[in-house]
């Protein structure tokens, strides 16, 4: 487990803080399923988007009534499976799946939703690990990661999204809506893949 001030810092969030921190990731790292999708004919991206807009649409819609049993029903049938002729892509999106799975159980049961939070912060970083250990073979650790450039912009990318975050004195609409434009507007994955609309 890598670690990183920014985990002591989220203990403080609010329930929609959380949420929208954790939707925020999981939007970053839905390219890397769209992608896997597309090499491998393996299930419709949309279905990852339309759960991941229905988490944006609770934050942002008042009195929105989603059924998030069921959407996880529906994610579960999309998590790709590992096996001897895997591409590299499965790993990262396995991730994606398992993030916004690990998400949805805390929207469901608020007692883990901090729980869930770190988790899916992790996974992020981790997906990121994972690709420089294939590219370079060496292992990523507490102790090393910080002259690793592209797990230091993975940390950095966490910070910017959660200092507008604590910055706001109440649930901000206007801050969520940007914070989800802004990530659709870049619309590169926490690997530096770039999803073609």
């Amino acid at each position: 487990m890598l670690r990183n001030p920014i985990q002591v810092r989220l203990e403080k969030f609010e329930p929609w803080q959380q949420i929208t921190f954790m939707a925020s990731l999981c939007e970053r790292m839905y390219p890397n399923y769209a992608h896997y999708c597309e090499a491998t004919g393996f299930a419709e991206p949309q279905t990852y988007r339309v759960i991941l807009d229905s988490i944006w649409e609770l934050l942002t819609v008042k009195n929105a009534k989603i059924n998030f049993e069921r959407q996880l029903e529906k994610l579960e049938e999309m998590i790709p499976e590992l096996n001897d002729d895997s591409i590299y892509l499965t790993y990262p999106a396995i991730d994606a799946c398992v993030a916004l799975s690990t998400f949805l159980h805390g929207i469901l049961d608020r007692d883990v939703l901090e729980d869930a939070m770190f988790k899916v912060s992790q996974l992020s970083v981790t997906t990121v690990a994972q690709l420089v250990e294939a590219q370079t073979g060496e292992e990523v650790t507490d102790e090393n990661q910080k002259e690793i450039e592209v797990i230091c912009e993975e940390w950095d990318v966490q910070w910017a999204i959660f200092r507008p975050l604590r910055e706001a004195e109440e649930r901000d609409i206007d801050l969520i809506k940007d914070l989800r434009q802004e990530l659709r507007d870049e619309n590169v994955s926490n690997i530096g893949l770039e999803l073609q609309y």
